[in-house]
């Protein structure tokens, strides 16, 4: 009978294999495919197969690139973990129907073009913007902030446009928390600031970690934003554009991207670790 039992069930799900079928002809073409080539091309060149990944590691100038890349993803992630937190709480804690309309106006931005939404705070980060001629009327400012073309502009920009990567994740993983847990800590004389702290945040980490490595991730690999917003400060993907279309130097473009790859999963495979260890403690279902 258990057998059977067992049988039945190996044959329900091998029977939904074929629903991924269209997802892996998407993908075999469109993503693994162009990654093997990308791959294969940054070991070609002269000096080498390792010569362009030497490169990448011993010139000053794309490892100061590369920190800088880095440094404004972790900013950016924090700031927008930081912002999107209490946004997803209040969500969450809001009537179904609010709530609703509230994670539809989330998502309205993506509506709009990801270069039509950086040019609208170009205008609002300006010189003569209406956030500098707003703080200089009620007397905050005695003369006008420079928010552009020095990071400052650009981090608000992506944090911005990563707010959605973080809220979503965040409210879905606050909505399984069961409210008898906070009741619990209020009965045991914890107040609500330590309910938080103590219950409630340690709960909501798998959402924290998942919007954190999306928006990081996503982050590595802006081009619009810091383009038009990033000043003379270069990222990873404006390097990457630069020494394939500019410099036609594909070998090195190719292991640029090759290294932003393993470095996406590696972020991947450590927050697989990290959640695993985390679930056999029991601190993660």
């Amino acid at each position: 009978m258990g057998g059977t039992l067992i049988e039945r069930r190996q044959r329900r799900h091998s029977g939904h294999l074929w629903l991924l079928l269209p997802a892996a002809l998407l993908i075999l073409p469109f993503f693994v495919w162009p990654s093997v080539l990308i791959i294969g091309k940054s070991f070609s060149g002269d000096g080498g197969p390792l010569e362009q990944y030497r490169i990448v590691f011993t010139n000053p100038g794309i490892r100061a690139v590369l920190v800088y890349t880095f440094y404004v993803s972790a900013v950016v992630t924090v700031i927008t973990l930081l912002v999107g937190y209490p946004v997803a709480f209040v969500i969450t804690h809001l009537p179904k129907k609010i709530a609703t309309v509230c994670v539809a106006l989330i998502f309205l931005p993506f509506w709009v073009s990801t270069v039509i939404r950086t040019f609208a705070w170009m205008i609002i980060l300006g010189r003569k913007g209406p956030l500098n001629e707003a703080l200089m009327a009620i007397g905050l400012l005695s003369q006008p902030l420079r928010l552009l073309d020095n990071g400052v502009g650009m981090i608000i920009a992506m944090v911005y446009i990563q707010i959605p990567f973080m809220v979503i994740p965040l409210i879905n993983t606050m909505r399984t928390i069961d409210p008898s847990f906070m009741r619990a800590a209020a009965i045991l004389g914890a107040n609500p600031f330590w309910q938080i702290v103590r219950v409630y945040f340690p709960l909501s980490l798998p959402g924290a970690m998942v919007g954190s490595i999306l928006v990081f991730i996503s982050s590595l690999g802006f081009f619009v934003t810091p383009s038009l917003l990033g000043g003379s400060r270069t990222m990873l993907s404006i390097l990457i554009s630069q020494q394939a279309s500019r410099l036609l130097n594909w070998p090195l473009a190719s292991a640029l991207a090759t290294v932003a790859l393993v470095l996406t999963a590696a972020l991947f495979l450590v927050y697989k670790m990290a959640r695993g260890a985390t679930a056999k403690s029991g601190g993660i279902a």
